[in-house]
């Protein structure tokens, strides 16, 4: 057969790369579009709910200022007309020393105190005698110097009774129960000792007769929970006058008396 009478084989075609290189990039861009939309939507989830919890966060820290404003407002909208100046709530403690005060007295039974205070506590006495008999005044007002000498002699007893102990010791453990001369407010005549026993945090009526005492003008000087505030622990026999409003406002709202002054002032 001649050349020219066979087939012509077609040239071979070549591929055109640029034609799959094209749809190829499209579909990683749209790839691409995906993800990143995908990331900004969760990132845009996180946000809010970070956001939720910070607003969650601040109207519980809201409420509870709230609260705690409310609160204060209403115990101060409470509280007595009364001075830290006044005479029925004059301080005295370790930090809070005072020279003889020479308060006019009466007697009353076997104890002196203030005369200001006298028919309050013996309207205190019968209402405790009312609940318990056996309630009898143990102390009332003692000079400066009377409190020296007592002092003194319970230091002595602590260290004889506890060898180990030396002075300043002794005082530590007397101070639970007794304060130095010039720092007990015993020297005013506004503090009395009261019990149905002559001995320390033993009365079974108690929590009785120290809920009564607010309305005789009284309130129980050193609660456990009073503590921080006043260095002394609790004391089931010691009251102290602060007139009758006072002591019931310090009593329902469980303040010592270096507390309430801090509102007065």
């Amino acid at each position: 057969m001649p050349d020219n009478q066979y087939p012509k084989r077609r040239p071979r075609k070549q591929p055109r790369y640029d034609r799959m290189i094209l749809p190829g990039l499209l579909v990683i861009c749209l790839i691409g579009i995906i993800a990143f939309v995908g990331y900004k939507m969760v990132k845009k989830d996180n946000v809010k709910t970070a956001n939720s919890s910070k607003v969650v966060q601040s109207q519980k820290s809201g409420s509870a200022k709230k609260a705690t404003s409310v609160k204060d407002k209403q115990q101060s909208s409470n509280l007595p007309k009364s001075k830290a100046s006044d005479w029925n709530l004059v301080l005295v403690n370790r930090e809070n020393p005072k020279d003889e005060l020479n308060p006019e007295l009466t007697q009353l039974g076997n104890i002196v105190v203030d005369s200001r205070i006298a028919q309050s506590a013996e309207a205190f006495l019968t209402a405790a005698q009312a609940i318990n008999p056996a309630e009898h005044f143990i102390s009332g007002y003692r000079s400066v110097a009377y409190q020296e000498t007592l002092y003194n002699q319970y230091v002595a007893q602590e260290m004889a009774a506890d060898p180990s102990l030396d002075h300043t010791a002794a005082e530590k453990v007397v101070q639970t129960y007794s304060q130095p001369a010039g720092m007990s407010e015993h020297q005013t005549g506004l503090a009395i000792d009261l019990s149905d026993v002559d001995s320390l945090n033993e009365s079974t009526t108690a929590k009785e007769i120290a809920a009564i005492a607010p309305t005789y003008g009284f309130v129980l000087r050193f609660t456990e929970a009073g503590k921080p505030s006043t260095g002394v622990g609790y004391e089931d026999w010691h009251f102290r006058y602060v007139g009758v409003e006072n002591a019931k406002y310090m009593t329902e709202h469980n303040l010592t008396l270096e507390q309430y002054l801090k509102q007065l002032s």
